[in-house]
């Protein structure tokens, strides 16, 4: 029987995905990773009414080194950070191939809303979900060399109703237990009482327009993102877009015209499907944040782990340290975070 480690968060999708493992046939060993947060009960009350084993790693110090401490940095370089993209490529899929070594399996599986295909050449190709909760974008910064050993038995579903469906035909105890929202480390959604808590709180400044006249005082970089026009607090005769943030001068640039960039750059650069680079440049639909829009695109590689990004028809308010996904189709080719 083939063995699949499972991680195992407790909540209705991992717990789903443990009854269609079994159903393909799997050995189901779940993990649950710690890393400081509530939960560890839940999932163990999932595992004992699934029946399967379940192992607690213990991620703690990793995860506030490569998740808690990049958010906060970001924010303090006037970036907009991307945890779940980091935490997948740094933390959780590293604990998954590192307990599935200790137990010889051979495959890993989530709860993600994505799909596993093959080439020609019988390649892994990280897909689409058949569903529009589709979250293959959370994905696309893993190397193929852990997307070879995926499972995600929820790729195929229609829906999230589907799934909490067959979650109540096997009476699994969270069939009705509601979706984690957002930030997991800042349940509450108060990004900035969670910097200011860490001594990050970023100080007072002045909004400025283009020109450089001063139209008022801003609360701190981290309260904004390029293309907010909400929450601003500035009385103007026509909606104001944040046109930029400047770190080094602590302003906040606002513009009546909304931000439309034509081209960018991306660092960091992962590529699942490396074939698609191979003489040097792609055409894609790209995704400048987590959302179902994309946009036609080429992408030339600079070397270096970075690569240009020019779209047909100017894309509005990339922001600097979201993460940039490339597709081909269903086929995510793969992505990279926007430096500007």
């Amino acid at each position: 029987m083939k063995k699949v480690v499972l991680g195992l968060s407790g909540g209705v999708d991992s717990a789903v995905s443990a009854r269609l493992l079994r159903e393909q046939g799997y050995e189901v060993y779940g993990l649950y990773m710690d890393v400081g947060l509530d939960g560890a009960a839940e999932a163990q009350r999932v595992a004992d009414a699934i029946d399967v084993p379940l192992y607690i790693a213990h991620q703690e110090e990793t995860f506030e080194r490569e998740v808690r401490s990049y958010f906060q940095h970001e924010y303090e370089s006037a970036r907009t950070p991307n945890p779940c993209v980091v935490c997948n490529r740094k933390v959780k899929f590293v604990s998954l191939c590192q307990y599935a070594d200790e137990i010889d399996a051979q495959y890993i599986a989530t709860g993600h809303y994505a799909r596993i295909g093959h080439d020609a050449q019988g390649r892994a190709l990280l897909m689409r979900a058949r569903s529009p909760k589709d979250q293959s974008y959370m994905l696309a910064n893993l190397p193929r060399s852990v997307l070879e050993r995926c499972v995600f038995p929820l790729g195929e579903a229609a829906d999230k109703a589907e799934v909490r469906e067959l979650a109540r035909e096997s009476q699994l105890p969270v069939a009705e237990k509601k979706d984690s929202m957002d930030v997991c480390f800042i349940q509450d959604g108060d990004y900035s009482a969670w910097l200011e808590s860490r001594g990050a709180a970023l100080p007072e400044g002045n909004f400025v327009d283009e020109t450089g006249r001063v139209l008022g005082r801003h609360k701190g970089l981290h309260h904004y993102t390029v293309g907010q026009r909400k929450g601003l607090g500035i009385a103007s005769t026509g909606r104001l877009f944040v046109h930029e943030l400047r770190q080094d001068t602590n302003e906040v640039v606002l513009s009546l015209s909304d931000v439309f960039r034509e081209k960018i750059t991306v660092s960091g650069l992962n590529l699942c499907a490396p074939e698609y680079a191979e003489s040097g440049s792609f055409d894609c639909q790209a995704r400048v944040r987590y959302s179902k829009h994309s946009d036609p695109a080429t992408v030339r590689l600079l070397g270096n782990g970075q690569a240009e990004v020019t779209f047909a028809q100017p894309v509005r308010a990339p922001a600097a340290g979201q993460f940039a996904v490339f597709y081909d189709g269903e086929i995510v080719i793969g992505g990279g975070f926007i430096d500007g």
